[in-house]
């Protein structure tokens, strides 16, 4: 995964014409911290790929993800998985935004503890959630509400937002829509 990280870093910053100096600015994050991630040495959190994104305006799954087949299989238990540093909130990527679409899809595995609090993704991002098993307060950080196994709930991406489990093992998809 960092290989692959470090490539699509390196593709998506010359892409943008942006220096590694202005990109470190714009994410919030060492230049030393960029190099090294560009180079893959570095090994970085799932809120250090988010800021990149925001910063290239790109969707997260533009840097993760390589090309796809036709038809595609990921089974439970396997799939690019991207941890916070912050929370007990594991992330896994199922599918990427292709040519002409803007979406993403995550399968979320979550534990109790501390809230998983995103900054703002790029302007027009919405997030839709699923809640597969368990119960969890999600969306916008001033008013987040409470789903159960089977609820589903949207918001805006653009403006802080959490996800904190309610119960162990809390389960469930994402969609972020990206305009």
């Amino acid at each position: 995964m960092v290989p692959r990280i470090a490539a699509s870093l390196r593709r998506e910053r010359d892409r943008s014409g942006i220096s590694l100096t202005e990109l470190a600015r714009r994410a919030g994050i060492a230049k030393s911290t960029l190099s090294q991630l560009e180079s893959g040495t570095g090994n970085p959190s799932v809120e250090t790929l988010w800021a990149l994104a925001v910063a290239l305006e790109v969707p997260i799954s533009r840097l993760i993800e390589p090309p796809r087949p036709n038809v595609q299989v990921i089974r439970a238990g396997d799939g690019l998985v991207l941890q916070s540093e912050r929370a007990s909130y594991a992330a896994t990527l199922l599918a990427s935004c292709p040519p002409g679409a803007r979406r993403d899809i995550f399968r979320l595995l979550v534990q109790p503890g501390e809230a998983r609090v995103s900054e703002p993704h790029n302007p027009g991002t919405s997030e839709h959630v699923v809640l597969s098993t368990g119960r969890a307060r999600v969306g916008p950080a001033t008013e987040p509400v409470e789903l159960r196994a089977g609820d589903y709930a949207t918001y805006p991406g653009d403006a802080p937002h959490v996800f904190e489990a309610l119960e162990p093992d809390t389960t469930g998809v994402i969609i972020m829509e990206h305009i």
